[in-house]
């Protein structure tokens, strides 16, 4: 099945070169004669269950030509909304029977088929939404952005919050240097939790036979093949290094957005993890906290990012209401030389300065700050917006998302091995450690390279 489907999809991409020169031009894009504000695009869904209902929610304002999900019991209420769009369980097979009617595809799968989903849709020059976070390793997400440029096409990460009102607040007052310089950010989050991470009762865990519904092969994807067990889906895969990324993969494209956009801090120089040894062997630890190192940036100050999980006592900013607790399910304040910024929840939906009695102190001068123009409700409809020409560029276009998702995965690296990371982000490696080189680049299963071109 998988030498047939990658010879078929190489088959289709000789002939789309042949036609469409050595870079694929979308239908739509910023500026095209082609399309025009009036017009609607032809969105195909990976992926169909649990977040992917929103990705074929917003599918539906459009031309919604094709679902493709691995298991149709999980995509079935997709089905039975849009009876009349094709099914598939196989993207290659969607890709190549569609390919042509296809503008755009949005992608809500486990995070270890993000990069091979998005970089056959690139190729053909079509338009990706990727979820958070943006792919599974560094190497992949580095691919995505060589890719995005090379194949000149709109991308998007779904990082919801980075569309959020209180996002542009934030940067707003960064900006206007009303915190000061900062220096420390603390952030955190109330997971591992259930249903998402979840270990076994035994490990390894027990095996059985997949449901009919699903195609076990194809949901493995990439990586190293292993028998079926309920341990893996249809959530739980989150706990398992081979599949997803932890809680910080999870949560952290979220939580870090803010203090990555608005203090600009690019690559870090040290991650530093601090966990209980994991309860089985492949599943992440279930408490863990990251400290991440970050150098000066021009005249902006070095910072140091703390990052905290379940089981951790979060400590509370220096400037803070007494007796207030934090919010349980997680967070985020930067420590400025004049004030201190926090927002509750795992996204910027209401930031304010901190104590309360401060915020109302400033208020009014927080809003003679100009704000930054809003850009939609979401990432996938800023995403549409961008593909049609009426708005522009989206703000976590893999340019962005790349370096913030990098910063995210290199936390992750520290968690999975126990190592102190000293981050060469010029040579993609991390210094002294060539053994980690195999995760940084991890191996794909046969059909399921892709990317080597672009290096």
């Amino acid at each position: 099945m998988g030498n047939e489907h990658e010879a078929n999809r190489r088959a289709f991409l000789k002939s789309s070169a042949l036609t469409a020169g050595a870079l694929a031009v979308p239908r739509f894009s910023i500026g095209s004669p082609g399309g025009s504000a009036n017009d609607k695009i032809n969105i195909a869904v990976v992926g169909a269950g649990g977040m992917g209902d929103y990705a074929v929610a917003q599918a539906a304002t459009e031309n919604f030509v094709a679902i493709c999900d691995v298991d149709d019991e999980r995509a079935a209420e997709a089905f039975q909304a849009h009876p009349d769009v094709p099914r598939f369980k196989d993207f290659r097979v969607m890709l190549d029977k569609k390919g042509n009617e296809i503008d755009a595809v949005a992608i809500s799968t486990p995070d270890h088929t993000h990069f091979a989903i998005a970089m056959a849709a690139m190729e053909l020059g079509k338009h990706v939404f990727v979820q958070k976070p943006l792919a599974h390793s560094i190497w992949q997400v580095r691919t995505l952005q060589k890719a995005a440029r090379h194949y000149n096409v709109i991308t998007q990460m779904g990082n919801q919050g980075h569309t959020f009102e209180g996002m542009r607040l934030i940067k707003a007052w960064v900006d206007a240097g009303v915190l000061g310089d900062v220096s420390e950010v603390i952030t955190w989050t109330n997971r591992p939790n259930i249903p998402w991470f979840v270990p076994p009762e035994t490990f390894p865990p027990t095996t059985g036979s997949a449901p009919d519904s699903l195609d076990w092969e194809l949901w493995q994807g990439p990586v190293a093949r292993r028998e079926y067990s309920e341990a893996y889906v249809p959530v739980r895969w989150r706990g398992w290094w081979d599949y997803g990324c932890g809680s910080l993969g999870d949560i952290g494209c979220h939580t870090f957005d803010a203090p990555f956009w608005a203090l600009d801090l690019g690559a870090p120089t040290r991650v530093e993890a601090f966990s209980e040894p994991p309860p089985g062997e492949g599943f992440i630890p279930m408490n863990s906290a990251v400290v991440y190192r970050f150098p000066a940036r021009g005249n902006k100050p070095p910072v140091t990012l703390k990052w905290y999980e379940k089981g951790f006592d979060v400590p509370k900013p220096r400037r803070w209401d007494i007796g207030k607790p934090l919010h349980p399910e997680g967070g985020m304040y930067m420590e400025g030389t004049k004030e201190t910024l926090y927002h509750s929840e795992m996204r910027p939906v209401s930031p304010w300065i901190t104590p309360a009695a401060r915020f109302m102190e400033i208020k009014s001068e927080l809003r003679k700050i100009e704000r930054l123009p809003p850009v939609g409700n979401g990432p996938i409809e800023e995403w549409i917006s961008a593909i049609k020409g009426e708005g522009p560029l989206p703000g976590s276009s893999f340019d962005y998302a790349t370096p913030l998702t990098e910063m995210v995965l290199l936390g992750v690296l520290a968690q999975r091995t126990g190592r102190t990371i000293e981050w060469d982000a010029e040579a993609m490696r991390v210094k002294g450690q060539p053994e980690l080189d195999s995760i940084i680049k991890e191996p794909a299963h046969e059909g399921w390279q892709y990317g080597e071109n672009l290096w």
